[in-house]
C-alpha cells in the first residue's frame, strides 16, 4: 500500500488516499474514481508531501515539552455528509430491493461460503444458488481456482441475526 496527501483544486482540501501502487492511484485518477471527500469535486492532485525519514540512531531526540510553543491544531475539515441526491436515493433503495428478492431463492450458508462454493465447483454437492460471508483472501482463492462468486451490493443480515 501507498499513502498519498491529495488537495482538491477548487477548494484546497487536503486528505489522504492510499492505493495498491502509484499506477492504482494513475489508473482510478484516469477513470474519475478519486474524488475529495469534503465537497466532491473530482479535480484532485497529488500533494507536496515531506518524505517520513527517520533520525539518525546516534541523534538525540527533540525536546518537545516545555521549550518551544506548541504547535497549532489542524483546522478540522468538514466531512462529506452532505444529502445524497434523490435519484442516488432511489437507486440504492432499487439496488437493495433487487438484491433482497435474488437472495430469497438463495441458502444463508454464513461463514462456510468458501467451502461450499467450491464444493459445489468441484462437484462435491449438488449445484445451489448460496450466499454467506468469505474474507478477502477466500474470495481471491476461489476466483482464482475459477469458481464464480460476486459481492452482495447491500449489506446482509444473517438470518439468526434477525427479529
Amino acid at each position: 500500500m501507498i499513502v498519498f496527501d491529495l488537495q482538491c483544486g477548487p477548494n484546497g482540501h487536503r486528505f489522504e488516499g492510499w492505493f495498491g501502487s502509484s499506477q492504482d492511484y494513475e489508473s482510478q485518477q484516469a477513470r474519475g474514481l478519486v474524488s475529495c471527500p469534503s465537497c466532491g469535486s473530482p479535480d484532485v492532485v497529488k500533494a507536496v508531501m515531506a518524505p517520513n525519514v527517520g533520525r539518525k540512531g546516534n541523534q538525540l531526540p527533540v525536546p518537545t515539552r516545555g521549550t518551544s510553543e506548541p504547535s497549532p491544531a489542524p483546522a478540522a475539515q468538514p466531512m462529506a455528509n452532505a444529502p445524497l441526491p434523490p435519484e442516488a436515493v432511489a437507486m440504492l433503495k432499487a439496488v437493495a430491493a433487487m438484491q433482497a428478492e435474488s437472495i430469497k431463492s438463495s441458502t444463508w450458508v454464513g461463514e462456510k461460503f468458501a467451502d461450499n462454493a467450491r464444493a459445489m465447483h468441484y462437484g462435491e454437492k449438488d449445484p445451489a444458488a448460496i450466499h454467506g460471508r468469505a474474507t478477502l483472501d477466500e474470495a481471491r482463492e476461489l476466483i482464482e481456482e475459477g469458481i464464480p462468486v460476486a459481492p452482495l451490493l447491500v449489506p446482509v443480515v444473517p438470518p439468526e441475526e434477525t427479529n
